[in-house]
């Protein structure tokens, strides 16, 4: 097995509570995997309607700086709110559409991991397409944890960093190869965290016989998919599924109480093959839990 590479982790906020939350999470990964650690705001000067009604050229840029400067400064309290022994993060802030100045800065920056929240100032209460998560998570180079409003009954982790706990992880398999890296990435945070690990596989079979002689495959080739080498011994399991796949990884999501579904998504062009509609995007669109996509 090859450990995860998590050196550089980004960090977009808006200032909202779902970005303390995401920050939680991302501060917590820096700290386990030594990383280093950037804390992004985009400044989009579009949404302030004002804007439009600067007289000049140059007043239009006066306006831009001064909302640079306040943004800068809302983000250093950011950080110094929610500081962190063991960490000094990088404060960024960027003049572009919000999720284009993301993924501009984790490509220029090398960066293996971005965290960030599902919901913000633009009053989604869900992911939705067009949403700037969502085309994050489409485009970007490296794997994407995306954190979604906590349900009410869920056990998963709290805001504050210092409580962050990531004891229960689900990683989904369908035995292909991205399934595989992604799988990767399930064994190296399950063993920073010492969490329990689940592998699991959905059988979307209808006849009786199929589905049994399919689920005894599936839990021996789940099976071999356990490293031989790994710190989790007994707290890695294997569980298998007859169903849909996303409405089988819901609910068993939700019936375990997972703080973290890791998942594999492919392509990077085409919705229909990556977020929009698959897999990937319902789990993360119900909100059952942090969910962390892999791209090959």
């Amino acid at each position: 097995m090859k450990r995860a590479k998590i050196e550089r982790i980004l960090c977009p906020v808006d200032f909202s509570g779902f970005s303390v939350r995401a920050y939680a999470y991302a501060s917590s990964l820096a700290v386990h995997y030594g990383a280093r650690l950037f804390v992004q705001h985009v400044v989009e000067p579009w949404q302030y309607p004002s804007a439009s009604f600067a007289p000049t050229v140059d007043e239009y840029q006066k306006f831009c700086a001064a909302l640079i400067a306040e943004s800068k400064e809302k983000l250093h309290r950011f950080i110094q709110s929610h500081a962190k022994d063991g960490i000094t993060p990088q404060a960024v802030v960027s003049e572009k559409m919000a999720a284009d100045g993301i993924l501009h800065f984790a490509k220029e920056h090398l960066v293996n991991l971005i965290v960030m929240g599902t919901h913000g100032l633009r009053g989604f209460e869900r992911l939705m397409l067009g949403s700037v998560t969502e085309k994050v998570m489409r485009m970007a180079r490296c794997p994407v944890l995306a954190i979604p409003e906590p349900a009410p009954e869920a056990a998963a982790s709290a805001t504050s960093i210092d409580t962050l706990e990531i004891r229960r992880i689900i990683a989904c398999t369908d035995f292909s190869e991205s399934a595989n890296e992604a799988l990767d990435y399930a064994i190296s945070v399950a063993e920073e965290y010492n969490a329990n690990l689940t592998l699991v596989h959905v059988v979307e079979r209808v006849s009786t016989l199929e589905c049994e002689e399919d689920t005894a495959n599936a839990y021996k080739r789940l099976d071999e998919l356990i490293p031989a080498q790994t710190r989790l011994g007994s707290r890695i399991t294997t569980a298998v599924r007859i169903g849909k796949a996303y409405r089988e990884i819901i609910h068993f999501v939700r019936e375990n109480h997972a703080d973290l579904a890791i998942m594999a998504v492919r392509g990077r062009n085409s919705l229909d093959e990556t977020i929009f509609g698959s897999t990937t995007y319902r789990v993360l669109q119900s909100g059952a839990c942090a969910v962390l996509a892999v791209r090959p």
